[in-house]
């Protein structure tokens, strides 16, 4: 990447992306609901797991299948006030509980 090109933003926290931060591609809606093939993101490893951490697949097909909508769920904006205390390539454990199955 040259120095002109912007780095990447998360569409989750709206961090950068720098190249060496952990990341992934999440599938709005989720494979096993209808969504292969379908729309993806670039999200900060941290960022995707708190969202699967958080929801199931049907809830995340159902009603969460944007990032505005993501961001707008109270359970993940408290992650999201916590992450953006963080720096960009910052990565650990998810954050938050599992989800109950």
């Amino acid at each position: 990447m040259c120095d002109d090109d912007p780095l990447p933003h998360c569409p989750l926290c709206l961090r950068p992306i720098p190249a060496h931060a952990r990341q992934s591609l999440h599938h709005l809606t989720p494979r096993l609901k209808g969504g292969k093939g379908g729309p993806v993101v670039r999200l900060h490893q941290i960022c995707h797991n708190e969202i699967h951490a958080a929801f199931t697949e049907a809830e995340l097909a159902r009603d969460l299948n944007t990032p505005e909508a993501l961001r707008a769920h109270p359970r993940l904006q408290r992650f999201l006030t916590w992450v953006a205390r963080r720096p960009p390539d910052f990565h650990s454990r998810s954050a938050g509980g599992r989800r109950k199955r």
